[in-house]
């Protein structure tokens, strides 16, 4: 059973006043879920990622089409006791504290008096927010507010959970820490689904991916089958290398650029058609020593891009 399946979901506004004119914010999105993987939904803001999980969440109801959850419509009560979420831009009641918060929402699951506040303590010290757990809301930084949003979105344990924006507002050792949780939570088997518009996230954490633009969307799969890692070049790092034999290198036309670093090491670029083990023995029956041979490939963010923009021609055209 996958986990979530849409079928041509579907939203259109009428925006404008004098002339109100159709507005589609989510064009006929089909996509499914695994059961037990992290999913990452990328695009850029307005790509109708917010859209689609709030029509997930019931939070709008679509225009046409239909999603399911763990095989149920959306907004079945079963399955609203089996999912989390943390909407992009969440707002607490500002005066109480984070326990407070925490023990609330795990009492509108039905916990009694003791599990709610052994929850709450727990998922706290998960999302890193230590004594100023005691403090009212109001006094956390945008980044507490966001660990706190993620704790509440697990109080009920989960079987699938999802986040808009989790890295949103957190410094570097946050987003880290936010990482190993969703692949902590991966590991116990529940499905994350999150939404993003930073690549790097989606590249360290996700099996597969799907990309919308302007409403739609333009790819979807595994990260290996989207990024087709071709090898477009090679970085190869080099120290004790002679003029002499950059010379030669360059001379058998096997590197494109190099580029100094500091003293007789250098950073070329080698073209994909080229041998980087020539290389490396000419340069090494020289003296020179190998600091790191890297394939170019295409990241996600050159993906991403070329996807986006060729969505956005295609919808002004």
């Amino acid at each position: 059973m996958d986990a979530i399946r849409t079928e041509d979901l579907t939203k259109h506004y009428r925006v404008g006043f004098w002339r109100p004119r159709p507005y589609i914010a989510l064009d006929r999105l089909s996509l499914t879920v695994r059961t037990g993987e992290v999913f990452g939904f990328l695009g850029p803001n307005g790509a109708g990622k917010t859209t689609t999980l709030k029509l997930l969440m019931q939070l709008m109801y679509p225009s046409s089409g239909r999603a399911e959850i763990l095989g149920r419509p959306v907004g079945d009560v079963e399955v609203r006791r089996r999912i989390g979420y943390l909407p992009e831009n969440p707002y607490f009641y500002d005066y109480l504290t984070a326990e407070e918060l925490l023990e609330y929402f795990a009492g509108l699951f039905g916990y009694p008096a003791a599990e709610r506040r052994r929850r709450a303590a727990s998922l706290l010290d998960t999302v890193g927010i230590g004594a100023e757990r005691r403090l009212q809301l109001r006094k956390f930084s945008k980044g507490m507010i966001q660990r706190v949003g993620i704790a509440q979105a697990l109080i009920n344990d989960p079987d699938v959970v999802f986040f808009d924006e989790p890295m949103s507002g957190l410094d570097p050792l946050g987003r880290r820490e936010i990482r190993q949780l969703i692949l902590q939570l991966r590991d116990r088997g529940c499905t994350v689904f999150f939404s993003s518009h930073v690549l790097a996230d989606a590249e360290a954490l996700c099996s597969r991916v799907a990309i919308v633009a302007a409403g739609r969307l333009v790819a979807s799969g595994q990260l290996s089958e989207l990024l087709a890692f071709q090898v477009r070049g090679w970085e190869l790092v080099m120290s004790g290398v002679t003029p002499d034999a950059l010379s030669q290198a360059r001379a058998d036309r096997e590197i494109v650029n190099a580029v100094p670093i500091d003293g007789q090491r250098f950073a070329m670029e080698l073209p994909a058609s080229a041998a980087p083990e020539r290389v490396l023995a000419t340069l090494t029956a020289s003296g020179a020593q190998l600091v790191s041979l890297t394939p170019i490939r295409e990241t996600l963010e050159d993906f991403f891009m070329r996807q986006v923009t060729g969505a956005q021609r295609s919808s002004n055209g």
